[in-house]
């Protein structure tokens, strides 16, 4: 069975500072991310065992939290990954010319992507919808509810309070606000690039 494992943050835990402080990172990271892995391979150890034994009476549980904690990890390995200390800047090239494409403006993605992000009890989400074969911003609660099926994550901004509650309090707002100052399109450039790869 394979055993899932939390990497290492791609920077320092200061390096995002004043936006998002090491403290926050560090619980954020080490605690509430290191849960999620734990879940996930901790639900799979019941659906291998109940494989074996042939008893399925926990296994409905235990494949809801497949979802919920492996849902968790992906997106929060992407937003670290959308994240640097030389972030704050605007997508760039392809991604900009199909976000311009697909909303009209950079301004109105960005707008609609903080209505997401205002909204949302989990995730905002700007994904490659391989269905209607557009950009699309996505309101996700928890990590697995309001996914649109066929989806590709681009951008990933997670507005759980334990994100930012200790930094911002109740002012949701300047936390998006503060991501965008730290925001670093390599990743999602690169994932963009993939999902056309994929599905274009």
């Amino acid at each position: 069975m394979t055993n899932y494992e939390l990497e290492p943050l791609p920077y320092d835990y200061d390096a995002l500072e004043p936006h998002v402080s090491e403290q926050v990172l560090r619980w954020h990271h080490d605690t509430h991310h290191q849960g999620y892995v734990d879940g996930w391979n901790a639900a799979e150890e019941t659906l291998e065992a109940n494989r074996a034994a042939d008893e399925f009476d926990d296994s409905a549980d235990a494949i809801r939290s497949v979802t919920h904690n492996s849902s968790g990890h992906v997106l929060h390995d992407l937003f670290w990954r959308c994240m640097s200390p030389t972030g704050g800047d605007d997508p760039q090239g392809a991604l900009r010319e199909r976000i311009e494409a697909d909303f009209g403006s950079y301004d109105a993605w960005k707008g609609e992507f903080e209505a997401a992000a205002g909204d949302a009890s989990g995730w905002a989400l700007l994904v490659y919808d391989s269905v209607s074969g557009r950009l699309r911003n996505v309101v996700v609660d928890a990590h697995d509810r309001g996914a649109v099926w066929g989806s590709h994550p681009i951008l990933a901004l997670d507005v759980w309070e334990h994100s930012y509650y200790h930094d911002y309090g109740p002012a949701r707002g300047d936390f998006v606000d503060a991501f965008f100052e730290v925001v670093d399109w390599q990743e999602p450039t690169r994932r963009y690039g993939q999902a056309i790869a994929l599905f274009e």
